[in-house]
């Protein structure tokens, strides 16, 4: 995000906690990010700067008076905000949803992963329910057919949204981004960590507590397993990388070996 979608979206957070905003208002902010981001009249006019907040807040209300009251609020103050692009702005409301559904579904990020992880095991899958020319209204009932009764009802929301708003990301992409913005709304981060063959339940537990130490709070982890890596392990917290695989120091062999 750019500068302003940044400071614009940390005042708007606030309002999450003042209010204690839960699945439902994440629901209703969920499916506003949505409506917008499919308008372009509507978006173009609730992203512009220029335009008086107060006629933009009207707005809000006409068009999302079925939105509850907690929703209706964020938006209001979503739209009062300066954001680098409009873009950036559907995606600060899919965030704001997504860390109001988080407030009360402290499991939202396992749950999110766990979706992740069955898209991320079948190719075929990830093709049918990422397929631009796909039905909208089929993918979202292969979603419930995979996934109702083994989440909760707030992240079969969350994965039935990322489904029909792919917004250009592939959907195990997106599962995992969601998840590391409902980890950060319960005060901790999100490692994910490739590895070639699985730790043992101590060497989890070890990286654990390095990473929190480097972090300063709490690490949820993550492992993915890559035969591929060869060895060593690769490690992504938010957009921080560190490769220590077998895969890229064998890589990096070569580029000196080409030089």
């Amino acid at each position: 995000m750019g500068s302003a979608s940044r400071e614009a979206l940390a005042r708007v957070k606030s309002t999450l906690g003042t209010e204690l905003l839960g699945a439902e208002a994440g629901g209703d902010l969920l499916s506003a990010s949505a409506q917008i981001g499919s308008a372009r009249a509507l978006l173009a006019a609730l992203a512009d700067a220029s335009a008086p907040a107060s006629e933009k807040a009207k707005l809000v209300e006409r068009l999302f008076s079925a939105a509850s009251p907690g929703a209706r609020s964020v938006l209001s103050s979503a739209v009062s905000q300066t954001w680098s692009t409009p873009a950036e702005f559907v995606a600060g409301l899919e965030e704001l949803g997504l860390r109001a559904i988080a407030n009360s579904n402290a499991a939202l990020a396992d749950e999110l992963l766990s979706a992740a992880g069955v898209v991320d095991s079948s190719h075929e899958l990830e093709l049918s329910l990422g397929n631009k020319l796909g039905d909208p209204s089929a993918k979202i009932v292969l979603v419930d057919r995979l996934f109702a009764g083994k989440i909760s009802n707030s992240a079969l929301n969350v994965v039935r949204h990322l489904v029909a708003n792919p917004r250009g990301r592939k959907l195990s992409a997106a599962l995992r981004s969601s998840a590391r913005v409902a980890a950060d709304q319960g005060g901790n981060e999100l490692a994910t960590v490739t590895i070639a063959a699985p730790l043992s339940d101590a060497q989890q537990e070890r990286l654990s507590v390095l990473l929190a130490q480097n972090a300063g709070r709490p690490v949820r982890v993550t492992t993915v397993l890559d035969p591929s890596l060869v060895g060593g392990v690769r490690i992504q917290i938010g957009n921080d990388v560190i490769d220590g695989s077998v895969r890229s120091r064998l890589a990096d062999l070569r580029l000196k070996l080409a030089g």
